[in-house]
This record gives structure tokens, C-alpha cells and sequence, in this order.
């Protein structure tokens, strides 16, 4: 039996502009803008938060609180947030970002440091989600981390994958390595989402 092609009508203007709202900062959050090169990442990172229900987090990378305010947006409403950062300054910022928007003291652990030496004093599947936005020459170190500090079910996921993936310094060397762990691992389930720079995402198996 022949197939019949259904005319596909048009996505309409109005409902564009609301997908596209959707994925803005809300008002109070407006000093925090997404820029064009992590298109959709903010709301992806929420929405992983959200799925798996996360009250206890990792963030690699505070910076000023962008990716932050994702994540708890996302969460439980008595989830903690543990983020670090080696640049003391831009945690203080990233904290005066979070208070601003409403997220108590206790909803945060900002941590100034190197995370190849913060996330191994992290205990052990204690985590719903780890997020790592860092040094892409860590990363296959921080794979290994983030996969002892989840818990089972939980996801990590790893941005600007795509961005070093084919290229031939140290960085995209370290990428592939990351990449080529993941597939390999049989505890992880992954997949590679076109999120910013490519955020690659692995839950581990219960």
C-alpha cells in the first residue's frame, strides 16, 4: 500500500514566540543572558534537572551563575547546588546571582578550587546529576569522577564537546578519549545532544 505524504502546515509565529520565551531567562533573571554560542543549553540543563528530580547536584564551572540558575530552576525545591570554581571572584558573583534570584544559602555550595581536587573528596553515589563545563583536557579525569559520584539512575553531562571533537591539539584529544570512554562503558547509557557546543549526556544504569 502506497504511503499518502500529509501536507505539514507552517509553525506559526505566535507559537515560535512562545518556544522561544521558553527558553529565556525568567524576568528575574535577566542579568544572566544566553548567549548565541549555548543556544538551548540553559533550558536543557533544566530540563535534565527536572527528570530526574535532582536534589543533590555537581557543577563544574560556577562562572558567574548562568548555568546555575539553569540547573536550580530545574531542581528540587530542597535541592543543593555544589559548584566550583578556581576564580574566587566569580563565585562571589555567581552567589550575589543566586541570592538575587531568590535561592537561599541553603540551596548552595560554592567551592573555590581545582575540581580534580574538590570532586574526589565528594561521596561516593551521592549525586542525581553532574554537570561539567570546564578545561576540556580534564575531562576524561572528570568522566571518571562524575560516574563514581552518581547514583544509580543518575546523568551527567559534559558541554563543548562538539566544538574540540575534530580538531588535532590537546583539547580535542582529550575529547575524543572522553567520548570514546563513554561509548565504552557499559554502566553509562549516552547520548549527544546539539545543546551550546554539544553537551553530551550519560545516565548511569541502575
Amino acid at each position: 500500500m502506497k504511503a499518502t505524504r500529509r501536507a505539514v502546515a507552517p509553525v506559526s509565529s505566535p507559537l515560535l514566540g512562545s518556544l522561544r520565551a521558553m527558553t529565556r531567562p525568567e524576568p528575574a533573571h535577566a542579568d544572566v543572558r544566553e548567549a548565541p554560542p549555548v543556544a538551548g543549553l540553559g533550558p536543557g540543563l533544566a530540563f535534565l534537572a527536572a527528570t530526574v528530580n535532582a536534589r543533590a547536584v555537581v557543577e563544574v564551572g560556577t562562572g558567574t551563575g548562568w548555568g546555575g540558575l539553569w540547573l536550580l530552576r530545574g531542581m528540587a525545591p530542597d535541592g543543593v547546588l555544589t559548584s566550583m570554581d578556581v576564580d574566587p571572584e566569580q563565585q562571589r558573583a555567581a552567589r550575589r546571582t543566586f541570592l538575587d534570584a531568590g535561592y537561599g544559602q541553603s540551596r548552595l555550595r560554592l567551592i573555590v578550587g581545582l575540581a580534580g581536587e574538590v570532586l574526589p573528596r565528594l561521596t561516593d553515589g551521592g549525586y542525581d546529576l553532574v554537570v561539567v563545563d570546564g578545561v576540556r583536557t580534564d575531562y576524561p579525569g572528570h568522566l571518571v569522577e562524575a560516574i563514581r559520584l552518581l547514583r544509580p539512575g543518575g546523568v551527567l553531562a559534559l558541554h563543548g564537546v562538539q566544538e574540540q571533537d575534530a580538531g588535532d591539539g590537546p583539547e580535542s584529544a582529550a575529547v575524543r578519549e572522553t567520548l570514546d570512554l563513554v561509548r565504552g562503558d557499559a554502566r553509562l547509557v549516552p547520548v549527544l545532544l546539539p545543546l551550546g557546543a554539544g553537551l553530551l549526556c550519560a545516565t548511569r544504569r541502575p
